[in-house]
């Protein structure tokens, strides 16, 4: 790997020729049809049109040749090592590919330390496309880091995962970050469509596919280009007369069981939980039962989405509903003693419980505030009055002295006061008008009005005496 940046043979340079007669060549069909179409300029790369469109950032840089270190993050499928692939064909820096899984520190940075050689040396730069770069470890991450400050190499990292988590601070700091998007239905459909008139993918081998095919073959496919042109390759050869036209009704017969999208440790799985609490939140159980079954459907731990409605219940129902809570609780119970799939139906039934309740958050704020207060260190000592008195010292060192036993008196409530004198007269909790907390505020409100008119009252004989 050593010699190939002084320009001899390398087979695994991905550097492509745009010209030439093995550019024109009849294509290999034991290569997969998606490796087989990948673009081979900017102007054929589908979709992306804020990254790559005609006078946007990245086209720029691509064009000029002027392209720094720089992260691709998007979905799979959606055109990260096409994107890359562009740049080897049009840049003219050596340009070397990796996968992350592949691929030893110690190789790449003896890789790394040739690129640094040669560019002193002769003044050619080396870009390094870094596949499945969160693949790489903390450490291995840190390893980059000399390289891409001095610019001896042009680092370009994909992933799948969001960099936030995942790529080091320092790595993240000295790199552009790009993040394409998930394909649309019209991308995919166009992917297709061209694929099927061209001759390095299908034309002269596959049938006659009717648009509405295309587009059902796009929406099974879930924004992924690969796992389109995997399927539409299937589709074409689960045909054995040549003249049949492929219509919708074909594909759903070809394609039985779709392939969902989603991780259930990634970045997915936290954008569909995400969205099944805030619809449950806005009050909206259409949305809660679509993310349900999204979840559900592509294997997720049904626990893990118990847990969560749990949460729900007490984060944005609360006592606006005190029934929100058991519901979770057992429809948890449920999914633990039944399984699934029976058990999905008690999931759907809390998570439309929660989405039709009334919707209170004072529990939540309640308990924040409470808590940030103790976490700043607002911890004085408990008031006498609430501490036991097992033994005599404590009695005689006034443990419990002036204690008021509430249900001795006729309201049910004393006016003894129960915070900390620091924090006298504060309050948490400040219940909403919205289902059961209505008639939970209004309780509340007469006993805070009933023990300030007696602590007023016990001042002013307090004065007179």
């Amino acid at each position: 790997m050593m010699h190939d940046l002084f320009g001899h043979d390398d087979p695994g340079d991905h550097t492509a020729q745009s010209s030439g007669p093995a550019a024109h060549s009849a294509p290999d069909q034991d290569v997969p049809l998606a490796e087989r179409m990948r673009p081979r300029s900017l102007d054929e790369i589908v979709g992306q049109e804020d990254l790559i469109g005609t006078g946007r950032p990245l086209r720029r840089l691509i064009e000029q040749d002027t392209l720094p270190s720089l992260l691709l993050w998007g979905p799979p499928g959606c055109g990260k090592t096409s994107l890359a692939r562009v740049v080897a064909r049009e840049t003219a820096a050596h340009f070397l590919e990796y996968s992350a899984v592949q691929v030893g520190s110690k190789e790449l940075k003896a890789v790394m330390a040739e690129a640094g050689k040669v560019r002193r040396a002769m003044g050619r730069r080396t870009i390094i496309f870094l596949d499945e770069i969160h693949r790489f470890n903390k450490a291995q991450q840190d390893a980059l880091l000399p390289w891409v400050e001095k610019g001896d190499v042009t680092l370009i990292g994909a992933t799948t995962e969001n960099p936030s988590f995942e790529i080091n601070a320092a790595l993240l700091s000295r790199t552009r970050l790009f993040v394409l998007k998930l394909l649309d239905e019209s991308d995919l459909a166009a992917i297709l469509r061209r694929t099927l008139e061209s001759e390095r993918g299908l034309a002269g081998t596959a049938p006659a596919f009717t648009d509405d095919a295309l587009a059902a073959l796009a929406i099974l496919s879930d924004g992924d280009a690969r796992t389109a042109l995997n399927l539409l390759e299937m589709a074409a050869r689960a045909v054995e007369d040549p003249t049949t036209v492929v219509d919708r009704e074909a594909v759903a017969a070809m394609v039985q069981e779709r392939v969902l999208r989603y991780d259930r440790a990634g970045e997915e799985h936290y954008n569909l939980i995400s969205a099944l609490h805030k619809s449950v939140r806005n009050s909206d159980p259409d949305a809660a039962l679509y993310y349900l079954a999204r979840m559900l459907e592509a294997g997720e731990d049904p626990l893990f989405i118990a847990r969560r409605l749990i949460r729900c219940a007490s984060e944005d129902v609360g006592l606006a509903d005190p029934q929100a809570l058991p519901q979770t609780i057992a429809a948890k119970e449920a999914v633990q003693f039944v399984g699934m799939p029976e058990a999905g139906l008690a999931l759907a039934q809390a998570a439309v419980y929660l989405a039709l309740a009334p919707k209170s958050n004072a529990l939540y704020k309640g308990y924040a505030e409470a808590a940030a207060e103790v976490r700043q260190g607002v911890n004085p000592p408990v008031p006498m009055q609430l501490r036991n008195a097992p033994t005599s010292l404590m009695k005689k060192l006034g443990f419990g002295e002036g204690y008021a036993y509430a249900h001795d008196a006729p309201e049910g409530v004393t006016s003894m006061e129960c915070l900390p004198d620091r924090l006298r007269g504060r309050q948490y909790y400040e219940p909403t008008a919205r289902g059961h907390e209505a008639r939970y505020r209004e309780r509340l409100e007469k006993i805070r009005a009933w023990r300030d008119r007696n602590a007023e009252t016990a001042d002013d004989e307090g004065e007179q005496t």
